[in-house]
């Protein structure tokens, strides 16, 4: 037999993690491991990209209220405040639930920036994705869009670029109309896509009474979806609580119907009648929130009946992301 020759290390070039270039998965390693950069440096790439960051929003003013501009509300805006004070030339930054053709973000003509929340995005943390996006929309020349793209695995999330002390004011809009100066004179595909996303909102109300709940009306029936900040676990036994007693409707007519699971939190939902419109549902609202304030602070376990009730709940909840 043949002798084995010795094995001999590769010298690997002197390359800290930072400064490891991005390769395609199956070339080697620049860092000079000889394995394929997948199994290697890019394999923490990978996991964060994918990784799913089940409340993406926690820690920003407002999380309630992201998750509704994300998951609920068809048409709104806010202004958002950097750390770091707005650069030269970008007059004002804004949210926006969705922009044109769906781009991730627009610099205007006058330099000032809307980002899209809606928009699908490339990693599980939606939090850096719409980072990266701030970052660059923040570069781009004015009167552009910003593309999408994969955010890299280690640059900064909205909790790092966003100042935690502003406060973060949802504003409601009828239609898409704040997406161009004068709507009359748009592009014809931006007028094209404005008609279509009008011709699709459905009518929605923030109401002013109680912390992001919004009132909306379908062609059927009206409903009250509530983002609430509670532990799930804790509030779904609230409800139970409430629901047993009879006490978890918004008047009459209306009903609990069930919940959605959406970025790490629970949005109870109301059916309401047709006739029930946002003022009307105001005070009732504000008198049901000291009820879960009631039901939130027991701690007796759970009755039979209130156990089947938080079993019809469960059973009626819908995730949505």
């Amino acid at each position: 037999m043949a002798k084995k020759r010795p094995q001999t290390k590769a010298k690997r070039p002197q390359l800290t993690d930072g400064e490891i270039p991005v390769v395609g998965a199956r070339e080697p390693c620049p860092c000079g491991s000889g394995r394929r950069y997948k199994a290697c440096h890019g394999r923490a790439a990978a996991h964060a990209a994918t990784e799913l960051v089940q409340r993406p929003f926690e820690g920003l003013p407002g999380e309630c209220d992201w998750v509704a501009l994300r998951e609920l509300v068809p048409a709104a805006t806010a202004e958002l405040t950097l750390k770091d004070g707005l650069p030269e030339g970008v007059p004002s930054v804004r949210l926006a639930t969705v922009l044109p053709m769906a781009w991730p973000a627009l610099r205007r003509d006058d330099g000032s920036v809307l980002i899209g929340l809606q928009n699908d995005t490339a990693s599980g943390d939606i939090s850096r994705d719409l980072a990266d996006t701030l970052l660059r929309a923040l570069e781009a020349e004015p009167g552009n869009p910003v593309q999408g793209r994969r955010a890299p695995a280690d640059g900064p999330r909205l909790q790092d670029l966003l100042d935690p002390e502003a406060p973060f004011a949802p504003e409601v809009h009828e239609g898409f109309e704040f997406w161009v100066p004068d709507a009359g004179n748009a592009a014809p595909e931006v007028a094209a896509s404005l008609e279509r996303a009008n011709a699709a909102a459905i009518p929605t109300v923030r109401l002013e009474g109680v912390d992001c709940a919004y009132w909306c009306r379908t062609p059927e029936k009206n409903h009250l979806r509530w983002v609430m900040p509670h532990p799930e676990e804790q509030l779904l036994d609230a409800l139970a609580r409430l629901h047993a007693a009879g006490a978890s409707s918004l008047g009459e007519g209306t009903r609990l119907v069930g919940s959605f699971r959406a970025h790490g939190l629970t949005v109870p939902v109301w059916d309401l009648p047709g006739e029930v419109g946002a003022q009307d549902v105001e005070k009732p609202a504000a008198e049901f929130a000291e009820r879960l304030a009631g039901a939130l602070a027991a701690d007796a376990p759970l009755t039979p009946e209130e156990r089947r009730a938080r079993g019809g709940l469960t059973n009626r909840q819908v995730t949505l992301s």
